[in-house]
């Protein structure tokens, strides 16, 4: 049996996040259909001033993973290369690095990992989910990337000639995030009321991207992008919802967005557990989304992997324009818009013949995104 494991980002130590949540574990569970015997490893960094919410922190983790049966499978730590000992949660030091010396392969998704730990399993491979983002912070050197054996991109453009951002001499192999199609059955509900979608709001994310010779310093937020349709509501009847991590001074916003005719809602309230999360999708007549400027100006044809969710629950979908793609669909379950028009346009389509839009959205979860297949490919780009 293969031994595959998962190296996570900012799970434990998000609680609160139950669709974060789903982004790894779609990885664990479609790499356990396929039959492997699969860990999931995350560096844990327990707030130095708050103990007692990192114990919480780490229980809910625990408990999530439970739920799953993988309760003996996760290999939380604390230490990522700093000088001190590594110190692991749940399993022993001696044993966590025997499950690691005998893995097959490290699926890392921790951008900057302790390379220590890439030199215990036989194989290694880096999974890009910030495709033309993560490129760009290797290339400037924001951030300095381990080596690893092999380099997963879910960037349809990355690599390509026509990319605005540099391979950094890697060599990217391309593959689409997966969905488990058992774990997100369809929920067909025409009586479902709210186009919605769950995110986030501020995070303070700037980034610089050479233009014409000039270094271009511009907000690289969920929150700059929906501001520019804050006023679709007014061109629509379709009843539209977000819900979004907010923080405390986000308040003068969400009026705003509110006085505009959206309905808005924390995201704690809905999708605060990996089940909340699920049926708030499941829910939902659909998802309405738009994506950070960077996908926009990357031109990387992303497609979110809460989008995926949606599409597999038979959820039509409404998402902005990332790129050309040579496989994702517009105009048939999923839809593609640029400007407000456009996407007024799809919400009018969808609910025109509302059932065949959503078995349509089903096919292209079945047809493009399905967790089998897609740990299929995984494994033989990365093992060879």
């Amino acid at each position: 049996m293969t031994t595959v494991i998962v190296s996570s980002f900012d799970v434990a130590n998000f609680p609160e996040g139950g669709g974060h949540f789903w982004v790894y574990l779609q990885y664990v569970q479609a790499l356990r259909q396929a039959g492997c015997d699969v860990y999931w490893m995350e560096l844990f960094n327990p707030p130095v001033r708050h103990p007692k919410a990192g114990e919480r922190a780490l229980d809910t983790f625990f408990e999530r993973a439970r739920a799953f049966g993988l309760e003996d499978r996760l290999l939380p730590y604390k230490g990522n290369g700093e000088g001190g000992p590594r110190q692991w949660f749940g399993p022993s030091a001696a044993d966590a690095e025997a499950t690691l010396r005998r893995a097959d392969l490290l699926l890392n998704f921790h951008y900057a990992i302790d390379p220590s730990l890439l030199a215990l399993p036989k194989r290694t491979a880096l999974v890009d989910i910030d495709p033309g983002l993560l490129q760009m912070w290797m290339g400037n050197g924001q951030l300095s990337v381990p080596a690893h054996d092999v380099y997963l991109t879910t960037g349809e453009t990355v690599g390509s000639p026509d990319a605005p951002f540099p391979d950094c001499g890697v060599d990217w192999i391309h593959f689409v995030p997966p969905v488990c199609l058992d774990l997100w059955p369809s929920a067909y509900d025409p009586a479902s009321h709210a186009f919605t979608t769950v995110t986030t709001w501020w995070s303070d994310s700037w980034i610089t991207v050479p233009e014409r010779g000039w270094d271009v310093v511009y907000e690289n937020t969920k929150r700059i992008s929906f501001l520019e349709f804050a006023d679709l509501p007014s061109h629509t009847t379709q009843p539209l919802e977000l819900a979004v991590y907010f923080a405390d001074s986000d308040l003068e916003e969400r009026r705003l967005l509110e006085t505009n005719g959206w309905h808005v809602r924390h995201s704690r309230d809905v999708a605060a557990s990996p089940e909340a999360y699920r049926s708030y999708i499941q829910h939902s007549r659909g998802e309405f989304s738009c994506a950070k400027p960077s996908c926009m100006r990357f031109q990387n044809a992303w497609v979110s992997d809460r989008t995926l969710c949606y599409l597999a629950s038979g959820k039509p979908v409404v998402v902005q324009h990332t790129g050309p793609s040579a496989f994702l669909p517009n105009g048939e379950g999923m839809f593609r818009f640029k400007t407000i028009a456009e996407a007024a346009q799809a919400l009018e389509t969808i609910n025109a013949d509302y059932e065949r839009q959503c078995h349509a959205a089903r096919a292209i979860a079945e047809t493009h995104f399905d967790s089998k297949k897609v740990a299929d490919h995984i494994l033989n780009a990365a093992l060879g």
